[in-house]
């Protein structure tokens, strides 16, 4: 008798039921197709015919056991791996959240392309999350990509998650972030070398993490730390450029947090203006002669094409170009994160810089309209 446990369905217990069975078969099938072929052959008189026809026929018995056994195999082979990757997918659900469509009046669209494409895993990350200091963001890049960088991007996130409400400061969260960064890197140097004692002085010494953090503000204005990470592209109307030029610190794990961290305020963002977060494995993507696939050429030929084009829209374009360019095999990690200010509000009067400054005045930005096909 199966007993139902609390919280596992109904059609989890159907799965449970039929596995002994399919167990005794995928070790009974094999050992009878064996069997009926020692049986032909000592004991079938047709076997132990020396003649053409005898031996057609008793090649065509043994050719079709091999090839039952052949086949039989390979669906095992298949059935495991269907498993493995509903197993990956759904720890790639549980990390990497499907975000939904729209958060806090913001249009939102993210996508990640693993190059481990048995696991469906990589070492990108990203989340968007309302709070009441605003819109917060994070991007990350976990050195390597894999089953190897799921832990580390597993202790980010929860961390960004689970301190992303209480920290009214950005610099706080940041702190947070690499505090539990530190912890999990101690665990696993623990675990991968216990002899190395209860707190190794180096733990997993060549592993870092990239990490930029946003704000956005109820009144559009953008916060930004950023450790190593590339800097996202505004896109304002037919323009493309870097929300801000400062120079980023270093990544977290190798090197300490300095005891100030300025956050940087990068300007507001106007209505139907868009940020565009990656990491570096879009930027660093090269084709067969050796180029960089061009990022922001792509972008820039898009918005030339439709201004307002929907963040999903151009999350497909990116992708695509570069697929196109990479020959459909990128060789790192890509993740992608569009953020597109839909909010009903009265644009703000002045002009915009772009070199991105905070100023109190900017100029409204005129955008044409289109359905961005």
């Amino acid at each position: 008798m199966i007993r139902i446990k609390a919280g596992v369905s109904r059609r989890a217990v159907r799965e449970e039921e039929p596995r002994p069975l399919r167990r005794v078969l995928a070790l009974g099938l094999p050992t009878v197709w064996g069997a009926m072929a020692i049986t032909y052959k000592l004991a079938c008189p047709l076997a132990q015919q020396n003649g053409i026809g005898a031996r057609i026929v008793t090649s065509a018995v043994f050719f079709a056991v091999g090839t039952g056994l052949m086949v039989h195999v390979r669906q095992a082979l298949m059935r495991e791996l269907r498993a493995v990757r509903r197993v990956a997918g759904a720890a790639q659900s549980a990390l990497l959240r499907p975000l939904p469509p729209r958060i806090d009046g913001l249009n939102v669209a993210a996508a990640q392309l693993a190059t481990d494409r048995g696991a469906v895993v990589g070492g990108d990350l990203y989340e968007v999350i309302a709070t009441e200091h605003g819109v917060r963001v994070v991007m990350g890049d976990v050195r390597g990509h894999g089953i190897g960088a799921i832990s580390t991007v597993a202790a980010v996130l929860g961390s960004f998650r689970e301190v992303v409400h209480d920290e009214p400061e950005l610099g706080c969260v940041l702190r947070k972030l690499d505090r539990a960064l530190a912890r999990h890197l101690r665990e696993r140097a623990r675990a991968e070398h216990p002899s190395a004692g209860l707190e190794p002085d180096h733990p997993v010494a060549e592993e870092f993490v990239t990490v930029l953090l946003l704000e956005i503000r109820p009144d559009g204005e953008i916060r930004a730390l950023n450790c190593g990470h590339p800097w996202p592209y505004l896109l304002s109307g037919p323009r493309v450029e870097h929300l801000t030029c400062v120079d980023p610190l270093p990544p977290l794990g190798p090197f300490p947090l300095p005891p100030e961290l300025p956050v940087l305020h990068c300007g507001p963002l106007l209505l139907d203006e868009t940020l565009f977060l990656y990491t570096d494995g879009a930027e660093d993507a090269r084709n067969a002669r050796g180029r960089f696939f061009p990022l922001r050429d792509v972008l820039a030929e898009r918005i030339r094409e439709h201004p307002l084009v929907a963040p999903q829209l151009l999350l497909g374009t990116v992708f695509t170009a570069l697929l196109r360019h990479t020959a459909g095999a990128p060789a790192d990690d890509v993740a992608l994160l569009a953020l597109q200010n839909d909010r009903q509000r009265q644009r703000p009067q002045g002009a915009r810089g772009t070199a991105r400054p905070a100023t109190s005045s900017p100029q409204p930005t005129t955008h044409l309209q289109s359905n961005g096909a």
